[in-house]
């Protein structure tokens, strides 16, 4: 039901987004779309590209009078930066193409070999232009949309940083089961690194402070928390209906996330299944529950209903500000990889573009369960399923 799309390069003109499927009747103003594309800028470490943009989504078509229409949503985000950057990313042809520096010093660990391979290209800009992270911005632009319709039915997303480098949030359990989704939120929007504890945000700076010095970067873990989930969203019956699988492709198709945990998952690992399983329980006025999550709100490929709990790793940024050993292109003679303007940790802004690309995977089951062609419609059958419940 829901198709999007992004395009546009890390220096060209704009970022480019289209979102097909929204439903008829969903209040949408660029305001909103544009304080989650604010939450993605912040965080401690971050590079000058920060101090530059400041970013504004452009709503161009499928909304009139401030709702949906059924139509394409069209979104366009203009990039600042390329008014420094038009000599070398000029879309037209280049009489002179000797005036245009070539890249060929790829950096490790980034998407420029395999790329130039790809493509046979004899330069890596445009491989660094489209695989950088710069594309992520319009991502949360379209995703802030699906979750304009997922708060239209009680469904809250948040998300905050549990490691970054050696540092680790202390008492992670204890400290997220106490909160809701909106405490979370204000919570780690407070912190420079989107931890909820003031101590452990502090080492964390310090951390980053200290790579930021030695021309390094770091990685970490972030958590992504919704509640209001019903049960049933995704299924069981094929292997590509299965939300763990849907969630985990969308969180791993961010730069530089290699790996994706549901719940638990790697300390049940080690677990008999006797301290793994949450054990189900029924209430009249509750329904179906579970006194536990260890499962992270997915069982057999579909939501439980508690709490979806989810966390993803992330590398650290390849472009260093003392590079690696790379090879030349031309050449072939080794020499230090290409130097980027670039962040020290991002961390904390993959968190929030965790939590945009969280809200498009879940937006696909919940209007195949509940779908309809506008607002009103979904509304009135999400109500039947409650009462059902």
């Amino acid at each position: 039901m829901i198709r999007f799309l992004t395009a546009g390069e890390s220096h060209g003109k704009g970022l480019v987004g289209i979102i097909e499927g929204i439903p008829a009747g969903l209040e949408l103003a660029a305001e909103y779309i544009d304080h989650q594309l604010y939450r993605r800028q912040q965080g401690y470490g971050r590079g000058g590209r920060m101090k530059i943009e400041s970013d504004h989504a452009e709503i161009i078509s499928g909304v009139r009078l401030g709702k949906t229409i059924g139509s394409p949503i069209g979104l366009l985000v203009w990039n600042k930066d390329w008014e420094n950057w038009k000599d070398v990313m000029p879309i037209e042809a280049q009489r002179d193409k000797g005036k245009i520096k070539k890249v060929t010093l790829p950096r490790p660990g980034h998407a420029d070999l395999a790329g130039i391979l790809k493509f046979g290209f004899d330069d890596i800009r445009p491989v660094i232009e489209r695989s950088s992270a710069r594309e992520t911005a319009m991502r949360v632009a379209l995703g802030s949309v699906a979750r304009k319709l997922l708060e239209e039915f009680g469904i809250a997303i948040s998300s905050h940083v549990i490691q970054i480098g050696t540092i680790k949030l202390h008492n992670t359990k204890s400290k997220i089961q106490n909160f809701s989704v909106s405490e979370i939120t204000k919570l780690s929007d407070d912190s420079e690194v989107r931890a909820l504890d003031p101590e452990d945000s502090k080492k964390m700076m310090d951390e980053i402070k200290a790579a930021q010095k030695e021309g390094n970067s770091l990685g970490g873990i972030f958590e992504v928390v919704v509640d209001g989930l019903p049960a049933g969203l995704g299924s069981y019956t094929h292997w590509d209906k299965k939300l763990d699988g849907i969630l985990a492709q969308y969180i791993c198709s961010i730069p530089a996330i290699k790996g994706v945990e549901i719940g638990d998952a790697f300390e049940n690992a080690g677990k008999f299944g006797s301290d793994v399983h949450d054990e189900i329980f029924y209430d009249e006025k509750k329904g179906y529950y579970r006194k536990t999550n260890r499962s992270g709100g997915l069982e057999g490929g579909m939501t439980t209903g508690e709490r979806l709990i989810l966390r993803g790793a992330m590398k650290p940024i390849p472009t260093l500000a003392r590079p690696l050993m790379s090879v030349d292109i031309e050449t072939k003679k080794s020499a230090s990889a290409h130097k980027e303007r670039t962040d020290t940790c991002s961390v904390p802004a993959a968190a929030v573009v965790a939590e945009a690309m969280t809200a498009l995977a879940l937006i696909d089951p919940f209007l195949e369960k509940f779908g309809g062609d506008r607002v009103e419609e979904i509304k009135i059958r999400h109500e039947k399923e409650k009462i059902r419940k």
